[in-house]
């Protein structure tokens, strides 16, 4: 017996009347589907137009791009929605409602005009000089990744909404993902979404800014009522899968201290301060030769912050702290590095391996400051 799902819905979200309204969660649950929905809904209701937001431009060349709205002409929203048409074409760049024609079913014929438009944060010097009046709702799809973000993504992409917007006050802007990474994300840094990364399955929260009538609105999403059909295939024992099935955020599996150690064991010690997260970090030498750096949280305040070796994104003047470990330019950072370089470095639970991960990807990727 096929089961019953009932899968997301926006009705909660727009409830809020923000102007961003941030969806994550597990994948596949219907979140793009309903914002693309809303967006089609929108102009035809109000014919104001629709723009869809990617990362970068490849994701949208091609059969990626015509490949958008592909779940909601197969469940023939189109039609429901419209009436009319019963397809979508996908060309340069922009989104036309079509149909069959009746004398040759072959043919397709289109609309004159599109009712929404494809536009890459990658490539968005190019829409300068364009513009997008018209457009009242926009989608970012897939804005958390575990990959990597732009360099100044947060202000690439701020500037894109800039260019579409210009003047008005009247659009309404979406940004959906999966629960691939919760650390790193410079949109929840950028928009001070404190509580983003710890949220809840199913809550909703509310960001004012001020004096200003911003609203951000971020919502967790419950995870799909009934399960999919399609959960049985990963339910493997991976944490790394729970994404797929829960919507809980991704985590990866790290290996753990190898060896019990006693007191004098530890050589060294320094610190990993990262989104708020404080690390401990203690290189172990063993009397057999062993040697390894065993991360684990710290519970207590630094004691010795003006002394101990503290690696940090912030700017600190102190001469003891240090923003990269990896790829630094001091001693300190070169001999360190070579436990991560030889991979022999060990967390206290797969959630610190999270972390450290997080940070030596901001390690590797953040351009240098010229002066």
């Amino acid at each position: 017996m096929k089961r019953k799902t009932k899968y997301y819905s926006l009705a909660k979200i727009l409830e809020m009347d923000a102007h961003y309204n941030i969806i994550f969660g597990e994948r596949s649950n219907g979140k793009t589907y309903s914002i693309l929905k809303y967006g089609l809904e929108q102009y035809v209701k109000t014919g104001r137009t629709f723009a869809y937001i990617r990362r970068w431009e490849e994701d949208l060349t091609g059969n990626k791009g015509a490949k958008v709205y592909a779940a909601l002409i197969d469940n023939n929203e189109i039609y429901k929605i419209t009436g009319e048409w019963c397809t979508v074409v996908y060309r340069s760049r922009a989104f036309y409602l079509a149909r069959y024609d009746e004398e040759d079913p072959t043919k397709i014929i289109s609309s004159d005009t599109p009712f929404g438009y494809a536009l890459s944060i990658s490539a968005a010097e190019h829409y300068k000089s364009i513009a997008y009046p018209t457009v009242s709702t926009i989608l970012f799809d897939e804005f958390i990744t575990r990959k990597y973000y732009l360099n100044d993504e947060f202000i690439e992409f701020t500037n894109l909404l800039s260019t579409i917007i210009r003047d008005r006050d009247d659009v309404k802007i979406f940004m959906c993902g999966n629960t691939v990474n919760r650390y790193a994300n410079p949109y929840f840094a950028e928009m001070g979404l404190t509580h983003a990364k710890d949220m809840t399955p199913g809550k909703i929260d509310v960001y004012t800014y001020g004096e200003s009538n911003l609203r951000v609105a971020v919502e967790h999403t419950a995870p799909t009522e009934g399960g999919k059909a399609s959960d049985v295939y990963f339910t493997f024992n991976n944490p790394k899968l729970n994404m797929i099935t829960s919507g809980v955020w991704e985590i990866a599996l790290y290996p753990h201290c190898p060896r019990q150690y006693l007191p004098k064991d530890v050589r060294f010690t320094y610190f990993i301060l990262f989104e708020k997260e404080l690390l401990q970090c203690e290189v172990i030498a063993l009397d057999d030769g062993v040697s390894f750096t065993y991360i684990h949280r710290k519970t207590s305040d630094l004691k010795y912050p003006d002394v101990d070796l503290i690696y940090s994104p912030d700017y600190d003047p102190r001469p003891n702290w240090h923003r990269r470990l990896v790829n630094g330019k001091q001693q300190e950072d070169r001999i360190l590095s070579q436990y991560f370089q030889n991979e022999k470095v060990y967390y206290q639970d797969n959630e610190i391996g999270e972390i450290v991960n997080a940070y030596i990807k901001w390690c590797t990727t953040t351009p240098y400051v010229r002066t």
